[in-house]
């Protein structure tokens, strides 16, 4: 699978045969450890959980935000989980071979510090809620769309974008907040940066330059609160993630990127489960720091239930290598000031296409 069809994957939920995954509790007691086994996970991790005071209270936005930062950070756990189990138990598609020239044991010792940071990240964040006495996130059941090491590599490069996309988008919300939740600011922020050094490594296992633009592409809460759930088994979280819709967030139909995107101005396909029009709707790309930028639409047509249609991708105009989002919106030509504009407007999205 390339990286194309893993963008597709998380822009259209498409059928995925593998069986759901599930491995909690972990070994280590996650979700759930005990101090013994905390230590353990710092010990793996590298570091220590921060031990400065908590918020004892936290207002709505507040709550909803941190809601989707713990149930994105738990199936991070769960994925990464799964791929150092088939890397260390060489798995075909994941063994020496597979991985090489990369060294095998380097590759082990880098995904178990990832994972265990993953823990640390998802039990800090359940932290802060129970403190100021709100629901946290248990486990859901998962599905991963990918075969081999280079697939999963390629696709936590593409979540991971989006998660540095969304945690500034976090910041904004604490920052307004204000209060008890003005320390949040500087603790997500040291994330961003965690998660930032990932994204280098996991571009470099691809060949790519280790940082793909000098200002990433931003996000809005919505577009991954959609493009996370489309790893989720349906029905299987403990708790109803439908709440979360309930704090602000929206879920959007799936948009496919039909085509291969290139770092050049070219005409893309998208395909959406519904109808679609010149008319009545647009393409809006999201692209490093720059404002949004819309394009028509055209040659529509249906092929089994879903819209096709072209619009152009005028990365020439100033997007940034790396990760672009495009949503199709329920507008033509209109100007939007904000990606939190964009996903108001949107129908249909994220399309995450990546470039370089």
């Amino acid at each position: 699978m390339h990286n194309s069809a893993i963008i597709a994957f998380l822009a259209l939920s498409a059928s995925v045969t593998a069986a759901p995954y599930s491995p909690f509790p972990l070994p280590d007691g996650f979700p759930e450890p005990s101090p013994t086994q905390l230590a353990e996970i710092e010990t793996l991790a590298q570091g220590t959980l921060p031990n400065g005071a908590l918020p004892s209270s936290l207002k709505a936005t507040g709550v909803t935000t941190l809601q989707l930062i713990a149930l994105n950070e738990i199936f991070e756990v769960a994925f990464f989980t799964s791929l150092l189990s088939n890397v260390t138990n060489n798995v075909t598609g994941y063994d020496a071979a597979a991985i090489a020239p990369l060294d095998y044991n380097y590759v082990i010792d880098t995904l178990t510090a990832v994972v265990n940071q993953e823990q640390l990240h998802a039990a800090g964040v359940n932290g802060i809620l129970a403190n100021a006495g709100e629901t946290q996130i248990t486990p859901c059941e998962y599905e991963f769309p990918v075969a081999t090491f280079v697939d999963a590599i390629a696709l936590a490069q593409t979540f991971t974008d989006v998660v540095l996309g969304t945690l500034p988008e976090a910041q904004a919300a604490f920052a307004a907040d204000a209060g008890d939740e003005s320390g949040l600011v500087p603790l997500f922020g040291s994330v961003i940066a965690q998660e930032g050094e990932q994204n280098g490594f996991y571009r470099y296992v691809q060949k790519k330059t280790a940082s793909a633009s000098p200002f990433l592409t931003g996000g809005s809460p919505s577009f991954a609160f959609t493009a996370l759930q489309m790893f989720i088994v349906p029905g299987s979280c403990p708790q109803d993630i439908a709440t979360l819709t309930a704090g602000g967030l929206s879920t959007f139909g799936p948009l496919e990127v039909i085509t291969t995107p290139e770092a050049q101005n070219m005409t893309l396909e998208f395909a959406a489960p519904g109808d679609v029009g010149p008319d009545t709707n647009s393409i809006v790309y999201i692209s490093g720091q720059n404002l949004p930028v819309t394009v028509p639409i055209s040659t529509v047509t249906s092929i089994a239930g879903y819209s096709h249609f072209t619009a152009s991708f005028p990365f020439d105009s100033g997007f940034a290598h790396g990760l672009t989002i495009a949503a199709l919106v329920n507008s033509t030509g209109q100007t939007f000031p904000s990606n939190d504009a964009v996903a108001a407007a949107t129908l249909f999205g994220p399309g995450l296409i990546e470039v370089g």
